[in-house]
């Protein structure tokens, strides 16, 4: 997964998987979801995102522990 903001654009891309892109749908006005030919989801993009994200550029992972 690689995620990228770009400020002069103020767009927050998150990529999940490294293929082409065949079809893009805005999934809400400024979301939009990138897919693969299979109908995978390979990619999100946020327009306007330090409207929308708190703090843009910076990123916090975590891995869930199981059974929580």
């Amino acid at each position: 997964m690689k995620i990228t903001y770009d400020q002069e654009s103020d767009t927050l891309t998150v990529i999940f998987a490294d293929k082409p892109v065949a079809e893009s749908d805005e999934d809400k006005p400024g979301v939009t979801l990138d897919y693969d030919s299979a109908g995978n989801l390979v990619s999100l993009e946020i327009l306007d995102a330090s409207r929308h994200v708190t703090a843009p550029t910076s990123i916090e992972y975590q891995i869930a522990q199981a059974g929580t």
